[in-house]
């Protein structure tokens, strides 16, 4: 990429100059001065809007720039590589067809006389492509055919011309659980380079690696005959266990990363432990950490996601959806967020009306450089291939270059600690009380979802307008920015603003599996989804494409015959929208942590106990506001 200000090829930017339409009129961009656009229409009239706020403005596009379509992430890594050359000379085909060049639109040529645009019809010359893939033993290929498989790459891209039929590919590592595959891995680095290292060491060392960072019998592994298979299977073939690594003893690099002077020219991936405690699924208490996408130029946080310390890494797909896609264009982002605020906390520090607002000039771009950890899990051949639809580049750290991302680091430590101070703050006063006690004592009380929202406004409120020491001009020393106010220096320093991308690439960035669709919905991590949409497709005995945030499960996005993603909610959802629910979840949890507690094997406390606790959950569920009271018999409970 170029250093010296300059558009990176396959960047996409808004720079001066360029047509653009908004609110549904046509624009020309007359200047980018501290973060805003200064526009003129062709009647004279002028605007002055804030970049951020424009570029996730519904219905912005920029004239004449080509939509991008990245590949399903999830899935694209299933196709084998006969599969990918075929849609790849789909798409060649497609091209000519439409615009008489088999190439990019941006070659330069003269196009066959039976594909000239000038002389033929769309339909003819559909009708001269299916004549000449007959010609080169194309099976099946009609004029039809080829105005479907055009009509599927308009609405889907690359991706559609692919034939799903080969999508079930066998996989070097079979069914094994990604953690142990990502343990394998880590076991195989640690021991290269030293040549008395045998196989059963290595395995013997995943073993270790699983129980440290899941925990002692979490995670099930497989027999020792497979995990002697897959360290072969994952081995390097040049470098085996035993033999020396070629570049174990290299020098160490000298310097530091290079300078960055544009907004999302290189983003920093991070993780750093939140400090605090919420209430899991089960009623249990988990601890929390949070993965960051930072900006290097600005320190504005593009990405956010809280996950459960002990959880696999957070995919590069899912961040790249949470940084390039800016929460207005969202599917359903309105009614999640007023479901947030009726399930929140009572004190919030905007309003939702501001909150919608500021969400609308926060941050979002595409990154130009993602710089990423070296893990087993960080870059699959999913990620590589929507970065090099969408012109990203990766960066690994290597082990002893810490001090490429330590800044990146430190820095997200400190939002951590400060972020765990307000969350203790927003927590009611009156949270204590003795149906809960129980689970205050553990330090929980929050959500993982409410967390998250809580995160998502504090940044959007605090930290990016809190003034930070890396953000200061070597010539004013004594004057450091909040990451907001460099964003905007950075916007009209480097003459061009970093577009996101659409809504309807959210849930295609988003992890896939395949789901039954039933007669009540989809089904999916104790869920269950249904929308008017499916009516039509119901009990048809086959599997659908479902993506799905894994640490928000509030919608899940189906792909229906159309080609399209649809957004599918939560049939729960509203909840949060019922009076006292938030009393009802509370007194829930007290019950199951009660029954962990007192459930002793041979105890017979937890036997009567056991029952109760039992009556108990069943009154709390159902919203009966009374307490457990014991009898002679110790299980009869009366509501008071």
């Amino acid at each position: 990429m170029s250093r010296n200000g300059a558009t990176a090829p396959g960047g996409r930017h808004l720079e001066v100059g360029a047509q653009v339409t908004f609110e549904d009129r046509t624009w020309q961009v007359a200047a980018l001065v501290g973060g805003r656009v200064h526009l003129v229409a062709d009647d004279g009239a002028t605007a002055c809007v804030v970049a951020a706020y424009l570029v996730a403005a519904p219905g912005f596009s920029v004239i004449g720039m080509a939509a991008v379509a990245p590949p399903a992430p999830a899935l694209w890594e299933a196709v084998p590589l006969a599969a990918q050359e075929r849609a790849l000379a789909w798409q060649r085909h497609i091209r000519e067809v439409e615009t008489g060049l088999p190439d990019a639109p941006e070659k330069c040529g003269v196009p066959r006389p039976e594909y000239d645009p000038q002389r033929f019809t769309l339909a003819e010359r559909e009708g001269a492509k299916a004549r000449e893939l007959t010609a080169l033993g194309w099976a099946r290929v009609s004029r039809t055919t080829v105005q479907r498989m055009r009509l599927v790459y308009r609405r889907q891209g690359l991706w559609g011309l692919v034939d799903k039929r080969h999508l079930r590919a066998p996989s070097t590592t079979g069914r094994t659980d990604e953690r142990v595959v990502a343990a394998v891995l880590e076991a195989l680095r640690r021991r290269r380079g030293r040549r008395k290292t045998t196989t059963r060491q290595v395995i013997e060392l995943a073993e270790q690696i699983v129980a440290d960072t899941y925990g002692p019998h979490r995670v099930k592994l497989p027999a020792r005959s497979s995990l002697y298979r897959l360290v072969k299977a994952l081995a390097d073939p040049a470098e085996p266990p035993g033999s020396a690594a070629r570049t174990a003893t290299g020098p160490a690099r000298c310097g530091g990363p290079p300078a960055v002077l544009r907004p999302a020219e290189r983003v920093h991936i991070a993780t750093a432990r939140l400090g605090l405690e919420a209430v899991g699924e089960d009623g249990g208490v988990v601890e929390v950490a949070v993965t960051a996408a930072l900006d290097g130029a600005s320190g504005c946080v593009l990405a956010a996601v809280l996950h459960p310390l002990q959880a696999q890494p957070v995919q590069l797909s899912v961040l790249l959806a949470e940084m390039a896609v800016p929460r207005p264009l969202r599917p359903g982002w309105p009614a999640l967020l007023e479901q947030a605020y009726a399930g929140g906390p009572p004190g919030r520090l905007m309003s939702l009306p501001a909150r919608i607002e500021a969400a609308a000039a926060h941050p979002a771009a595409v990154p130009e450089t993602l710089v990423v950890d070296r893990s087993p899990a960080a870059v699959t051949s999913a990620v590589l291939a929507v970065c090099e639809s969408l012109g990203v580049s990766l960066e690994t750290v290597p082990p002893r270059a810490a001090d490429a991302r330590g800044g990146a680091a430190r820095t997200l430590g400190v939002l951590a600690g400060l972020f765990a101070r307000h969350a203790a703050a927003a927590r009611p006063p009156a949270a204590v009380t003795e149906e809960n006690e129980d689970t205050e004592e553990d330090g929980a009380y929050w959500s993982l979802l409410q967390l998250q929202d809580l995160l998502d406004e504090w940044i959007t409120a605090c930290w990016h307008h809190r003034p930070q020491e890396q953000l200061r001009h070597p010539l004013l020393p004594r004057a450091s920015l909040a990451p907001q106010e460099m964003w905007e220096v950075l916007l009209g320093a480097a003459g061009n603003v970093p577009l996101p991308l659409g809504g309807q690439h959210y849930g295609e960035l988003l992890p896939a599996r395949r789901c039954a669709l039933t007669e009540s919905g989809i089904r999916l991590g104790g869920r269950r989804y249904d929308d008017a949409c499916l009516d039509e497709h119901r009990g048809r005995g086959q599997r659908w494409e479902v993506h799905h945030h894994p640490y928000d499960l509030r919608q899940v996005f189906i792909r229906l015959p159309d080609g399209l993603l649809h957004a599918v909610p939560w049939t729960q959802g509203e909840h949060t929208l019922r009076p006292f629910d938030e009393t009802v979840r509370r007194r829930t949890g007290s019950v199951l942590a009660r029954r962990g507690a007192g459930a002793q094997p041979g105890s017979e406390r937890a036997s009567c106990f056991g029952e109760a606790g039992r009556v108990g959950d069943f009154m709390a569920v159902h919203g009966i506001v009374g307490d457990v009271v014991h009898d002679a018999g110790g299980t009869t409970p009366v509501a008071k």
